[in-house]
């Protein structure tokens, strides 16, 4: 099954306003999904660009979003855990919540992926993206991405 991903603040393979990146706020975007199937008992988010020199740097990692939420609103706070219940992991910044693009030189990609799975996660704050990925191995129903540029001025 896929999920549907859009942001209100860009499409699909265009430019991530500055706003989100290092250059701007440096704050979340928003995003909305569909497509959550009825079974899920929770969502998690991964944010990351693999056109980073030094390999994947991950922007974002997030579990245990209440199944029934459609989205997330701009500017999630960074704490590790969230009044709704959602954990944040530790990105490539080393630090709980969203880091914004900020690329070194040239046009990179930032994928946002939702994956909704059949469990809530019992996994530790301090995990990072492959810790999720370990823990949500065998529990996605469905999954989704959206895919946004960006580049320094």
């Amino acid at each position: 099954m896929n999920i549907k991903i859009t942001s209100p603040a860009f499409e699909e393979a265009d430019m991530i306003p500055s706003k989100y990146t290092c250059d701007g706020e440096d704050i979340s975007p928003p995003l909305e999904w569909q497509g959550i199937p009825q079974k899920a008992k929770s969502i998690a988010l991964i944010s990351d660009d693999p056109d980073a020199p030094a390999g994947t740097w991950v922007h974002w990692v997030m579990w245990n979003i209440p199944a029934d939420d459609d989205g997330l609103a701009e500017n999630v706070p960074p704490d590790n855990h969230l009044a709704n219940g959602a954990r944040q992991g530790i990105t490539s910044f080393k630090r709980h919540g969203y880091g914004g693009p900020c690329p070194p030189s040239g046009t990179h990609r930032y994928y946002f992926k939702v994956y909704a799975l059949d469990t809530e996660l019992d996994i530790a704050n301090s995990s990072t993206k492959d810790k999720l990925l370990d823990a949500m191995e065998g529990h996605i129903l469905a999954q989704g991405q959206l895919m946004g540029k960006y580049k320094r001025r």
